[in-house]
Order: C-alpha cells, then structure tokens, then sequence
C-alpha cells in the first residue's frame, strides 16, 4: 500500500514504460489471435489494461466519469496505446491533484468492499503487472520477441552476447 503519492507516481511512470514496451512489440498480425479459447487475445488484454486506469479511477472518485467504458476495442494498437498514455498520464495527474500523502489512508467503496486509497494506487500497478505477465506468455506462443522489464529477457541476453539463463 503507498503511503506517499510521489512514491507510487515514480512506481507509475516506470510502470508505464513498461507497459508501453509490451504493447509495443504487438503486430497487427498477431494482435487478435487466440491461443486458446479461455485465453484473452493480446490487443483485448492491452485494452483491458487500458480501460481499467479510468474504470479503477471513477469508481475510486479521481475521474468524474469513464469515457472507456464500453468502448470497443480501438481498430489498431497504435490507437490502444495512445488512448494508454493519454489515460495514464491523467492518472498521474488527476491523483495528486484530488489526494494527499494523509489522504490515503482514507477507504473508498471499491467492488462491495471499502478500499483504502493507498492500496488502490498499489492495485493499479499489480494489476497492469498481471497482465502484462500473461502477455508475455502470449507474446512467446505467437513468436513475438518480449522486451526486458526488470532485466534482460531471452533476446536482449543474446544480443549481449551471453547465453541466455534457462
């Protein structure tokens, strides 16, 4: 749970980043195919992403209202990611502007529970990381390279140079 806006928003920017990195190695080609049926496809996984910064952000008072809700599936990832930063970027924004440091031990109604503010911050990026952790996966079945987030991941190792760690 954070307990210092400045401390998720560093957490945020990096994760962003991170998000943005995945998304963008999505190819047109390989953005809607499924693996299996119980499995989300790449481009719904990053919408879903997307749609939960403003869905997350109403529903905890940040937002007034989520202008991404029950919109589909914009027609490129181009698009998906803009519409990401675009929303990201006013969560970033939007949080210390409506919360402070003493603010976020306060609970909000979130899903017919009572959510501290802090812990919602710390949610948004779980969430994000979740996700992107089963895009990966995806990435790796359709023959996608995957970026290295908290390290080098297969390729960057052998563009090192280095046997790649098993």
């Amino acid at each position: 749970m954070y307990r210092h806006i400045q401390d998720f928003l560093n957490d945020w920017k990096n994760e962003e980043s991170n998000t943005v990195k995945i998304f963008s190695e999505i190819t047109e080609e390989t953005k809607s195919q499924k693996i299996n049926e119980g499995v989300r496809s790449l481009e719904r996984l990053a919408w879903h992403i997307t749609q939960t910064i403003t869905e997350m952000g109403t529903r905890a008072g940040l937002f007034d209202s989520d202008p991404l809700e029950h919109q589909p599936i914009p027609a490129t990832l181009a698009e998906v990611i803009e519409a990401y930063k675009r929303n990201s970027a006013l969560l970033a924004q939007t949080v210390p502007g409506k919360w402070t440091d003493s603010s976020l031990e306060e609970e909000v109604p979130m899903y017919n529970e009572n959510w501290k503010k802090g812990n919602i911050l710390s949610i948004l990026i779980a969430h994000e990381a979740h996700h992107r952790s089963q895009m990966t996966i995806i990435m790796r079945m359709v023959g996608l390279p995957v970026p290295g987030l908290y390290g080098p991941s297969k390729e960057e190792w052998i563009a090192y140079g280095m046997p790649a760690m098993d």
